[in-house]
């Protein structure tokens, strides 16, 4: 998985606190699983999804117990590391997103959800698979084409199948069209709007279009400009931070400024699983840039929709922590893997 680029904000003071429990946001929707499974030709019906139509987040968001903080804590354990293993362990407690990158989706969306609808919890899918997807940065990959991408979300919607889901949609994605990283920035829009669409059409899944972070593009009309082409009218909301550092506090105001672009009312949600301390505070660290496995970072707020704070729907662990950035440096896994040591690196006291 990739890591949204450097663009570092001034750090300012953390002002979340841990908060337990999880409430129920919206009412229930009760449009029907139309049309998603097929080829990319047919364009969906939009429906007319508001934030009073759309399903209700989780009382309890899922926990796979198929983590692999879990399962390194317990190899850990059974090597005498006592310290290690339940530093793990609290990685594996809290609940986190499953991302998507391609290949064959509805099976594995459809186990996946299976899983958390026996365990009464609403699990958080993050789908990254558009076309040219990181721009040069770590993680390459992506669908070999707009079409083939289109397919492969109507997959995703059908293994969806009715069930309640988050979904937060192309981490980089749009800032990066915005900043014309990308060879055809309308062509990109294109698809994520229409992915907004056929994800709506599920009736279930609550989709939040990523957004960046605020140091990521600076003007909030642009940005919100580039969100309502997208197809921001018809998703919950958008989502920032994703796989980054940047304070809970700067997220919010930042949310606020593009919410307000938006008309005020539109709401989103912010990945807090590394930014208990907030960014590294340099461009690069040991030859590399700082927003790849910097050290000395540390968790964030616990995953809760009860924030308290004004339009945000959610906290969300996001990226898994502990999972690699890229290889930055020497001795570094690769994009995606999980690396005992850091993850341990961020539970420190």
């Amino acid at each position: 998985m990739s890591t949204s680029p450097a663009g570092r904000p001034a750090s300012q003071a953390a002002t979340g606190r841990r908060r337990g429990g999880l409430a129920a946001v919206g009412a229930a929707l009760t449009l029907l699983l139309a049309g998603c499974s097929g080829g990319p030709a047919p364009q969906p019906e939009r429906p007319d999804v508001t934030d009073s139509a759309l399903p209700p987040a989780p009382p309890v968001f899922y926990v796979d117990p198929a983590n692999p903080a879990d399962a390194e804590a317990e190899r850990r354990a059974a090597q005498g590391d006592i310290a290690g293993a339940a530093a793990l362990r609290e990685l594996g407690r809290r609940p986190s997103a499953k991302w998507l990158t391609g290949g064959p989706a509805r099976d594995e969306v459809d186990a996946f959800l299976g899983q958390a609808a026996r365990s009464g919890q609403t699990p958080i899918l993050v789908l990254h698979n558009v076309p040219q997807r990181d721009c040069g940065r770590q993680g390459k990959g992506g669908a070999r084409s707009g079409t083939a991408y289109q397919s492969w979300v109507r997959e995703v919607a059908a293994g969806i199948d009715g069930r309640p889901v988050i979904v937060v949609l192309e981490p980089g994605a749009l800032p990066d069209a915005v900043t014309g990283c990308v060879a055809d920035p309308a062509a990109r829009i294109a698809l994520l709007r229409d992915a907004v669409a056929v994800l709506a059409s599920t009736g279930t899944a609550r989709v939040y279009l990523d957004a960046g972070h605020p140091g990521w593009v600076s003007d909030a009309e642009r940005l919100a400009a580039g969100l309502r082409r997208a197809g921001v009218d018809e998703a919950a909301g958008f989502a920032l931070n994703v796989a980054n550092f940047v304070r809970t506090e700067e997220n919010v105001d930042y949310g606020h400024r593009l919410s307000d672009a938006l008309g005020g009312g539109v709401r989103f949600v912010v990945d807090t699983s590394r930014n208990g301390d907030g960014p590294y505070p340099a461009d690069r660290v040991k030859g590399a840039p700082s927003w790849c496995n910097p050290p000395g970072r540390r968790i964030g707020e616990d995953p809760t929709t009860e924030t308290g704070l004004d339009r945000v729907d959610a906290l969300l662990w996001i990226k898994f922590p502990g999972e690699s950035d890229g290889d930055c440096r020497p001795g570094e896994p690769s994009s995606g893997e999980f690396w005992a040591e850091y993850a341990i690196s961020l539970i420190r006291d």
